[in-house]
């Protein structure tokens, strides 16, 4: 950070110098430097939003008078970024480095697929990815959500899961990859994930294929 402060004073000391030296009719002739050069790394080449909106918003431009309000309306319109950061390399050099969000399940809306991002956006599903879960039911993002940092902070591996099934009480079934049901109340889920896990690991049940824990001091197992 400070080798880029004073890179940025040097530069900066110099157009004054040079400004400085300058009468008004031969400052009205001065050009300040063009971007001539845009680097975007951590998305496809082939992806229409780097190829041809961030080079276009760029082209042309000064490199000193950069609307960074503009340049976050620009990349944040792709719900494919979780995050970026743009570094200015004077004069005439940007480079731009965007992480793209993770894929955490599938969702059906109006007959058109999406995928839902770590960054809580949708983003239509162009192509097809394994090992990822599938929403059924009226999709609530903020229900997901909410039930994703449960699972997380439970014994319960969110990977394992095949379907998320959501009910308009606002209750959840979840079934594994090894097809197993999962009945959840609406309340105290991280204890019934774990209690779920452990009627799993028990010798006794290991072969549960349903496990509804939807009533109070109550346990349904169905094998």
């Amino acid at each position: 950070m400070p080798q880029q402060i004073s890179k940025k004073i040097l530069v900066y000391l110099f157009f004054f110098i040079i400004f400085g030296s300058l009468n008004n009719k031969n400052l009205s002739n001065i050009k300040l430097p063009m971007i001539t050069l845009i680097k975007v790394t951590g998305i496809e080449e082939d992806n229409n939003f780097s190829k041809n909106k961030i080079l276009e918003f760029f082209e042309l431009k000064n490199l000193f008078f950069l609307n960074k309000s503009e340049i976050k309306k620009l990349i944040d319109s792709n719900n494919i970024v979780e995050k970026y950061s743009v570094f200015k390399k004077y004069l005439s050099t940007i480079e731009i480095n965007i992480i793209k969000t993770n894929f955490l399940a599938y969702v059906n809306i109006d007959g058109i697929k999406y995928f839902v991002g770590t960054n809580e956006k949708l983003i239509e599903a162009e192509e097809e990815i394994k090992n990822i879960a599938s929403i059924f039911g009226d999709f609530n993002s903020q229900e997901f959500f909410r039930l994703k940092t449960i699972i997380d902070y439970s014994n319960f591996d969110y990977n394992d899961i095949e379907n998320l099934i959501f009910f308009p009480s606002g209750r959840w079934d979840i079934q594994t990859k090894s097809g197993i049901l999962i009945r959840l109340p609406k309340e105290k889920i991280k204890e019934s994930l774990n209690f779920s896990l452990s009627i799993l690991l028990d010798d006794k049940t290991k072969n549960a294929k349903l496990i509804d824990l939807r009533q109070r001091n109550q346990v349904i197992l169905n094998e």
